[in-house]
């Protein structure tokens, strides 16, 4: 099962095209593949008798609540998001969906962003939540602007480089 974080309460209910796909076809994976797979083998387990010493039933038992729970977030979830599509009325601004490339004034670093929905962001490949304090810092900058941001060690001052949409 893959590991999953919800996205924040108060988390801002926009997402990507890609996102929502990936969301419809992990729902639709959950329910049509895997949650079958886990009520057959949990049948199995219950046929095997005694269910208080069967590791394999209390397993099973706790890994259909997991799909169920994720099941019933999915279904939710995806009713409340909206689809942002096309480009923005000014492109060479950073605004949801753009992909931008800023250096850190202090270390001269570079690094990629995109801004995306909560329920997509991975830091690991610069996919950052629209509601992340550096992608509201960033929000209507374009290239060559610089702006501060507050992150969780110090405080940073970015240099935009680029901005494209995907």
């Amino acid at each position: 099962m893959s590991r999953w974080r919800p996205a924040p309460p108060r988390s801002t209910p926009i997402i990507t095209r890609e996102g929502f796909e990936a969301l419809r076809a992990e729902l639709e994976d959950l329910w049509r593949v895997q949650r079958p797979e886990v009520v057959r083998a949990l049948a199995a387990a219950a046929a095997e008798g005694d269910r208080s010493e069967n590791a394999e039933y209390t397993w099973r038992k706790k890994q259909l609540g997991g799909i169920d729970r994720r099941v019933r977030y999915l279904g939710k979830r995806l009713e409340s998001l909206k689809v942002a599509e096309g480009l923005p009325a000014d492109p060479g601004a950073i605004y949801f969906g753009a992909v931008f490339e800023v250096e850190d004034e202090d270390t001269a670093v570079r690094a990629c962003y995109r801004i995306v929905g909560p329920d997509e962001t991975d830091a690991r490949s610069g996919r950052i939540s629209v509601d992340a304090p550096l992608a509201r810092a960033a929000l209507r900058k374009r290239a060559g602007d610089t702006f501060q941001v507050q992150l969780p060690e110090r405080e940073a001052w970015f240099v935009v480089i680029s901005v494209r949409y995907p």
